[in-house]
């Protein structure tokens, strides 16, 4: 028997619980790491004592939140239809669009880079900055486009891993990177006296050792080598790139949107606040991680099964998932509400930030347990091709609502509309995900 059949057999005979636990946790790893990258550089940057600076850091995120909505695209779009091609045994297709999905992500973050150099200091604007932001914001952004090409591609490798059974590829990879960026931050911020940018710097170096390291993960074991010859510029294989990653694209742009409009909200009320939404944003990022790699982990098992048309493993795989990751959480949802100050605290410890910072922290503490059923109807409806209720439910929680919320909420309940919208959000997101998810889960019963 080849590797790919006795792949083929790991994906759909053993106990869904037990394969979905042994892929996720890698997943988790990968995701709480890619957190850190952000983590660590708001850590560092806030030594620096500069509220002007920490606000850099958050509105330079919405642009890497840019660069990764990209490379999800091509990831979670190619990664899809890999795994059901695998599921039914085509192997060749699968390679095609391996080396489709990766090359396209190269080629467009190529593009970021080069526009986002032209226009840096109106990017800089256009993402939030005020003027006494703009400095260090320019600063962080210029490394950070530097590096947009290998972050693409980094995603993307990382998911075809991942939808092929290789978590643990993806993992040791995304993993060195980021171990590399805490050691180097300290190091180029200041030893090397470069401030902001030498944060930048630190997270792009450690990106591109990260890509390298998975790279070399897709000519290991029965994994999917990545090779020019099997390239397609066809119209097919970006139908399925777009059918299976809008719904990331949709997550992670409309995500990047909010936080410029969460920018432009706190702007009025001065750098602290900026920081302060910013910092909030990673703490509940990293939460949200954990969530996402859970049900990363379950992604393949669908995909592999659906392909397989094993449809009764795909329902019991999304039930676990579900209760397994609400009690996880619930239960970050309490620690997160009791030490809020102290989290907040952790990346900027001044008054004002702390203040403004728990406060939305606790306010989405409260409706973070929600996200147990949206997350894990995303990533199912993702992975069996349900492209539109999927796309819908991506973009409902960062964009649908929260941006209209953002701008709307603060004209009646002044800063803490800006502070409360997130929350609402949640509610009205899980409001429109229980009735389609139920609707999706019917019609998987009737194939």
């Amino acid at each position: 028997m080849d590797e790919q059949e006795l792949k083929y057999k790991k994906m759909t005979e053993p106990p869904v619980e037990k394969l979905i636990c042994s892929l996720a946790v890698p997943c988790i790893i990968s995701m709480l790491v890619t957190s850190f990258y952000n983590m660590a550089d708001t850590f560092f940057v806030g030594m620096l004592k500069s509220n002007a600076a920490t606000g850099a850091v958050g509105v330079v995120f919405s642009m890497m939140a840019v660069i990764q909505a990209v490379g999800f695209f091509f990831g979670h779009g190619s990664g899809n239809y890999i795994s059901r091609e695998l599921g039914e045994k085509n192997y060749e297709e699968a390679s095609k669009m391996a080396a489709t999905g990766f090359f396209s992500a190269l080629a467009t973050g190529v593009v970021i880079c080069v526009l986002g150099q032209i226009f840096l200091e109106p990017l800089a604007y256009a993402l939030g900055s005020t003027d006494t932001i703009l400095p260090h914001a320019m600063a962080y952004l210029r490394a950070i486009l530097c590096g947009a090409p290998w972050m693409t591609a980094s995603l993307v490798l990382n998911n075809q891993l991942r939808f092929q059974g290789s978590a643990s590829y993806a993992m040791v990879g995304i993993t060195a990177g980021a171990v590399l960026n805490i050691a180097l931050d300290p190091v180029m911020i200041f030893w090397m006296d470069m401030g902001v940018a030498g944060a930048g710097w630190a997270t792009i170096i450690s990106q591109f050792i990260s890509f390298l390291l998975l790279l070399g993960g897709c000519f290991r074991g029965s994994n999917i080598s990545i090779r020019p010859s099997k390239f397609q510029f066809k119209f097919f294989y970006y139908k399925m790139i777009v059918k299976g990653g809008l719904p990331s694209l949709a997550r992670q742009g409309l995500a990047s949107l909010a936080t410029v409009a969460v920018n432009h909200a706190a702007g009025p009320y001065g750098d602290a606040v900026i920081g302060a939404m910013g910092v909030v944003q990673r703490i509940t990022n990293a939460g949200a991680s954990a969530m996402i790699g859970f049900g990363q982990g379950f992604q393949p098992v669908c995909g592999f099964n659906y392909g397989a048309k094993l449809f009764d493993r795909v329902r019991q795989g999304f039930r676990f998932c579900v209760r397994i990751s609400f009690v996880g959480l619930l239960a970050l949802s309490v620690a997160g509400y009791l030490f809020a100050p102290q989290l907040i605290a952790l990346f900027r410890d001044d008054p004002e930030v702390v203040a403004c910072g728990a406060l939305a922290l606790r306010l989405q503490c409260l409706t973070f347990p929600a996200q147990c059923w949206i997350i894990n109807s995303n990533m199912m409806q993702q992975a069996i091709g349900r492209t539109v209720p999927a796309t819908f439910l991506a973009a409902a929680r960062q964009g649908i609502f929260l941006i209209p919320l953002v701008l709307i909420l603060p004209h009646f309940m002044d800063l803490l509309g800006i502070q409360a919208a997130q929350a609402v959000s949640d509610l009205f997101t899980l409001a429109c995900a229980i009735p389609i998810q139920l609707w999706v889960l019917k019609t998987l019963e009737r194939e």
